[in-house]
C-alpha cells in the first residue's frame, strides 16, 4: 500500500489500524467504534484489544499504554494483523511501545501536543522521535490533536478535563475519513451513550465531525483509502466479541433444551464481560447471581443443576483454582455443569488483561482423585457461541461438568459473525425422570420401593436425572463415593474402582459424538500444524502462506481437547512432522506425547500476546528446511 499521487481514494484489499494512548484516552472505545463502522461497511475483520490491568495506570508512561488493533478487509481476515498500516499515537509513550509494529512505509499519526519534554521523560525517551530522524522509514502525520479539540470546544461549558476526554473522537473521525468508513454508527452510539448528558453528547459529536473535516481539508493527509465489502455467505452479520458470543451460546442452549440457565459468577478479569452480557437476557429464563466469592459461585451453579437447571459459572485462571473442590463434587455427583475459564497470563494474579493458554493442564488434571472431565476450546470469537452450546449439550447428555477454555484474546476480540438460525443448531434434548419405572426402581432391604439415581443410559453411561421433589424419586447426593446403582454412600473397595472406571469411561464416550476431524490445506505430506483454541487464526493464515509456495502443509485445530478425537491418530500418521503451537510452555504437547508416543515439535509463546502468522511461518520453514 503506497500513497497515491491524487486525492482520489485508493481501493485496497485490507488494512490494519492501531489506536494507542493512555488507558484514560478511550482507545478501547475508539477502536470498538471503528470496528462497528467496518462491520457496517461489510468488511471481514479481527481485533486485538490490549490494555493494562490497572484502571488508571501511570499516565504518559509505557506501562499505561492502551491499544486497540483492527485488521479489516474485503478478503478473508484470520488475525488482527502482523504489521500495522496506520498507527494513531496519542502520546510519546504510545509511539515508543508500538512503533515497531508499523510496517516500513506505513503511516504514523501523532498527537504533537503530547511530545513535550515531560512527555518524553515519562516515556523514558532520550530524544524526541519527531525530530531525531527515527521515524524516517514512515509517513508521519503531525496533528496538534489536543489543541484542535480544545479550540473546537472553546465555546462550551465543559471543563478542561471533559474537553480533553473528547480528543479520541477527533482521532476516530480522522481514521474513519482516511478509510472511507461510515460515520453514522458512531454518531448513533454517541447519541445513545450520552442521551442524559446533552453537553457531552454534543461535544463528542462536534469533535467527531471535526476529525473528519480535518482529513478533508488538511493538505498533510493527501491520501484516502476504500476497502470493498467482503464476499461472505449470505446472511445477517454483526460484529461480536467472544464474551458476548459465549453468553448468547448459553442462552441458545437454554432455549433449545428447555432448561433455565443459572449463571453463578464472581467478578474477575477478563471473564466478567460474560456476566454483563448474559444478565441482559432474563427474558429467556436466564438467572444470574453475583456471588460473594468463587467458591459460592460454583456451589450455586452445582445446586442449580441438582434442581434441574443448566448450571454455569465462569472465571479466569486463579478463580478456577478456588472452584477446584466443587468441580470435583460435580464429577462425583455426576451433575451437568459448564465451567468457563477465560484464561489469562499466570500463575497467580499474573497478567490479568493478557491472553495465555496456560490452564490446559489445570483443566485436565487439576482436581484431587480420579476426576476426568471433557475439555473444549473455541477457536474464534464467533465460535465461542457454538462452543458454549456444545459444552452445555455435552454436560447434560453425559451428566458431567465440562470445562470450556477460552482466553482473553477470544473474549475481548471481535469478528464479523453470521447470526445462525435457531433451526440450524444441533438438537438438544434433555430427559428427566418423571416417575417410577421398572428400570429405575428396586426394593431395598426392608422391602420398600427405592429410586436408583445411578442407573445409567446404555449408550452414554450417564446416570438418570430427576428433579428434587419428583414423587417417589426422592434421592440424595454428596461428595462421598456412591454405590453403583442406589447412590447410597459406599466404602466398598471394588465398588470404588468400578465407579472410578465408569466415570472415566463415560467421559471417553463423549468422543463418539464428534464429527470427523477436519484437515485443512494438505491432507497428507511434509508437516501438520496441530493447534487448539485461539491459535486458529494465526495458524490458518500461516499455512495458507506456506502452501502458496508449493509446500504440502496441513492444519488441524482441536475444538475437543479432551477426550481427543478418535480419528486423530490416523491423521497424524499421514504427516512426517507435527508442529504444535501453543501460548504456553508446552501443555497440549504433553497430552499428545503421552497418548500417541510420537515426537511432536513444540512452538511456544508466553508473552501475553497471541501468535503472529509470520512467527508460525518461520517455525514451519525452519522444520521444512
Amino acid at each position: 500500500m503506497s500513497a497515491p499521487d491524487t486525492a482520489a481514494p485508493t481501493s485496497i484489499p485490507e488494512a490494519t489500524v492501531l489506536f494507542a494512548g493512555d488507558s484514560g484516552d478511550g482507545m478501547q472505545l475508539t477502536g470498538s467504534q471503528f470496528t462497528l463502522a467496518s462491520a457496517y461497511a461489510h468488511n471481514d475483520l479481527a481485533t486485538l484489544p490490549d490494555y493494562p490491568a490497572e484502571i488508571r495506570a501511570p499516565a504518559g508512561t509505557t506501562y499505561g499504554v492502551s491499544g486497540f488493533q483492527l485488521h479489516f478487509g474485503a478478503v478473508d481476515i484470520h488475525t488482527p494483523g502482523d504489521k500495522v498500516d496506520l498507527l494513531i499515537a496519542m502520546n510519546a509513550a504510545a509511539l515508543k511501545v508500538h512503533k515497531h509494529r508499523v510496517r516500513t512505509g506505513g503511516t504514523i499519526a501523532v498527537n504533537t501536543d503530547a511530545f513535550a519534554d515531560r512527555d518524553l521523560d515519562l516515556a523514558d525517551l532520550d530524544s524526541n522521535p519527531l525530530t531525531d530522524g527515527s521515524l524516517a522509514d514512515y509517513e508521519v502525520i503531525e496533528i496538534p490533536l489536543t489543541t484542535l479539540t480544545r479550540d473546537a470546544l472553546a465555546d462550551t461549558s465543559l471543563s478542561k478535563k471533559q474537553v480533553d476526554r473528547s480528543k479520541n473522537m477527533f482521532a476516530l473521525g480522522l481514521a474513519l475519513w482516511m478509510y472511507s468508513r461510515p460515520v453514522a454508527p458512531a454518531e448513533d452510539w454517541i447519541r445513545q451513550k450520552f442521551a442524559d448528558q446533552p453537553a457531552i453528547r454534543d461535544a463528542n459529536l462536534h469533535v467527531l465531525r471535526k476529525g473528519t473535516h480535518y482529513g478533508e481539508t488538511i493538505e498533510a493527509i493527501g491520501h484516502r483509502y476504500t476497502v470493498d465489502a467482503a464476499a461472505m455467505k449470505p446472511g445477517t452479520y454483526r460484529a461480536i466479541r467472544g464474551a458476548q458470543a459465549l453468553a448468547l451460546g448459553l442462552v441458545a442452549a437454554g432455549d433449545q433444551s428447555g432448561l433455565d440457565v443459572f449463571y453463578g459468577s464472581y467478578p474477575i478479569t477478563p471473564a466478567s464481560d460474560i456476566l454483563h452480557e448474559i444478565s441482559k437476557h432474563k427474558n429467556f429464563g436466564v438467572i444470574t447471581f453475583q456471588a460473594e466469592d468463587e467458591i459460592a459461585a460454583v456451589g450455586s451453579a452445582v445446586g442449580a443443576s441438582f434442581s434441574g437447571n443448566l448450571g454455569v459459572c465462569a472465571t479466569s485462571g486463579p478463580g478456577v483454582a478456588l472452584k477446584t473442590e466443587t468441580i470435583g463434587l460435580a464429577v462425583m455427583t455426576e451433575l451437568p455443569l459448564v465451567v468457563i475459564n477465560m484464561q489469562r497470563g499466570g500463575p497467580s494474579t499474573g497478567l490479568p488483561t493478557k491472553p495465555e493458554q496456560g490452564d490446559l493442564l489445570q483443566a485436565l488434571y487439576g482436581r484431587n482423585g480420579e476426576a476426568p472431565l471433557p475439555v473444549i476450546a473455541p477457536t474464534s470469537p464467533g465460535d465461542c457461541f457454538y462452543a458454549a452450546y456444545e459444552a452445555a449439550r455435552i454436560a447434560t447428555k453425559y451428566m458431567t461438568p465440562v470445562m470450556l477454555l477460552a482466553d482473553g484474546y477470544l473474549g475481548n476480540g471481535s469478528e464479523a459473525w453470521r447470526i445462525p438460525s435457531i433451526d440450524d443448531l444441533p438438537p438438544f434434548d434433555v430427559r428427566f425422570e418423571t416417575g417410577p419405572t421398572d428400570r429405575t426402581m428396586h426394593k431395598d432391604d426392608d422391602g420398600n420401593d427405592q429410586f436408583l439415581p445411578y442407573v445409567r443410559h446404555e449408550d452414554t453411561l450417564a446416570r438418570v436425572w430427576a428433579r428434587p421433589g419428583t414423587p417417589k424419586l426422592e434421592h440424595r447426593i454428596g461428595g462421598l463415593e456412591k454405590e453403583a446403582r442406589t447412590g447410597n454412600v459406599s466404602y466398598d473397595a471394588e465398588n470404588h474402582q468400578r465407579m472410578v472406571e465408569t466415570r472415566a469411561a463415560k467421559v471417553e464416550r463423549v468422543a463418539q459424538d464428534y464429527p470427523p476431524t477436519a484437515v485443512h490445506g494438505a491432507t497428507e505430506g511434509e508437516l501438520l500444524v496441530l493447534g487448539w483454541g485461539s491459535t486458529k487464526g494465526a495458524i490458518e493464515e500461516a499455512v495458507e502462506r506456506v502452501n502458496e509456495s508449493g509446500r504440502r502443509v496441513g492444519r488441524v485445530q482441536l475444538r475437543h481437547v479432551f477426550p481427543l478425537p478418535r480419528d486423530l491418530e490416523e491423521i497424524l500418521d499421514r504427516f512426517e512432522t507435527i508442529l504444535v503451537p501453543e501460548l504456553n510452555n508446552g501443555q497440549l504437547i504433553r497430552l499428545l506425547r503421552d497418548t500417541y508416543l510420537r515426537d511432536f515439535q513444540p512452538l511456544n509463546k508466553i508473552q501475553g500476546r497471541p501468535f503472529r502468522a509470520e512467527e508460525i511461518v518461520a517455525a514451519i520453514e525452519n522444520h521444512l528446511g
